[in-house]
């Protein structure tokens, strides 16, 4: 009997619990705004009926009234109202959830973001400094690419495939987060050894269209590679290649001193050999001397390289309000049955 009663109690409980009304979308969501008006009904009620009762004295004797707990059950029959006109009102709100699924249909495009994580990244031009500001804008970027494949090279004397092409952003979010300064031992600006990675993580891929984005503050100190030739070498493979030049030349701040002071050094771009990185790559060059700058960088590369994804959305809509209805009937009924027990004061009605 036990099991039973739990069987019957168990849906209700669970219809009312707060996680399970936060997870409806409600096709009428203003009528539950009329919920907190329903005790506000029988407040009404009882102050209309004091001010309109005919009052008649009556001595009583001296000493207290007995109260026991059954006089509570005269607020029964109200109490059973409010609850079948809170289901009601929830019913009518109609409580929904959707399912939905997406198809896609067409061919994504394969992006490989080549991000210096030099020593000079450091410097504080952007803010809250150069490499802090390129994640912060390629993350942005990657939330705005759908269908394509994406993949992360970093690069300072050394250059590693950190992330591979892929469409898990939340696999390369993840990855461009723990992205810190000094992760490669070996500093400097290995540009040629960087495109080099790129070519080689991209050449087996079969998209008709595959973009390398460089994104660097110097000139190349490192590695064995001439960027030139490496450059040329990933347009042989079917590459283009975006260069960003990041940062301002001249004075610019890098952190404090012991006395708490702020440093200046003095940086350089060479931006002749990146022109022309972008020039033989069938790309473009771009500078980006602030945050605001990078951001339109990325924006507009964003519109040059779009991929023809086509989406078909299903959506599968079921409707809950049916159990809100049964117990606002059911609760009406025992209303009506419980006003013609002694619980109800006839004079009253």
């Amino acid at each position: 009997m036990q099991q039973l009663w739990e069987q019957l109690l168990a849906p209700i409980l669970d219809s009312v619990r707060y996680a399970t009304l936060a997870s409806y979308t409600w096709e009428q969501p203003r009528l539950l705004l009329l919920l907190p008006l329903v005790p506000l009904l029988f407040v009404g009620r009882w102050l209309l009926a004091q001010r309109r009762r005919s009052r008649l004295g009556v001595a009583f004797v001296r000493g207290q009234i007995p109260r026991d707990w059954s006089t509570l059950l005269r607020f029964l029959p109200d109490l059973v109202l409010a609850l079948s006109l809170a289901f009601g009102l929830l019913a009518l709100a109609r409580p929904q959830r959707t399912d939905e699924r997406v198809v896609q249909t067409g061919e994504g495009i394969d992006i490989l973001l080549v991000l210096d994580v030099s020593g000079s990244m450091e410097l504080q031009d952007l803010r809250p400094n150069r490499l802090e500001a390129a994640k912060r804008v390629a993350r942005e970027f990657i939330d705005g690419r759908h269908g394509d494949r994406i993949g992360l090279v970093v690069f300072a004397g050394d250059a590693y495939s950190l992330a591979p092409l892929t469409t898990d952003y939340d696999l390369l979010r993840d990855n461009l987060q723990g992205l810190r300064l000094g992760m490669i031992p070996n500093d400097g600006t290995a540009i040629g050894t960087a495109l080099g990675v790129a070519t080689n993580r991209l050449r087996d891929s079969h998209s008709p269209t595959k973009v390398c984005i460089l994104l660097s503050d110097g000139e190349n100190t490192a590695g064995s590679l001439d960027p030139l030739t490496a450059t040329q070498l990933a347009h042989a493979y079917g590459l283009k290649l975006y260069t960003i030049g990041l940062g301002q030349d001249g004075i610019v701040p890098y952190g404090k001193d012991e006395a708490g002071q702020p440093r200046f050094v003095e940086t350089r771009l060479d931006e002749t050999t990146m022109r022309q990185l972008a020039q033989a790559g069938e790309g473009q060059f771009f500078r980006a001397t602030d945050n605001a700058g990078l951001r339109q960088v990325f924006g507009r590369i964003d519109q040059y390289e779009k991929s023809e994804i086509k989406q078909t959305r299903y959506r599968n809509t079921r409707d809950y309000y049916r159990i809100y209805l049964f117990w606002c009937v059911g609760l009406w009924l025992v209303w009506l049955g419980l006003k013609n027990t002694f619980l109800t004061n006839a004079l009253e009605d």
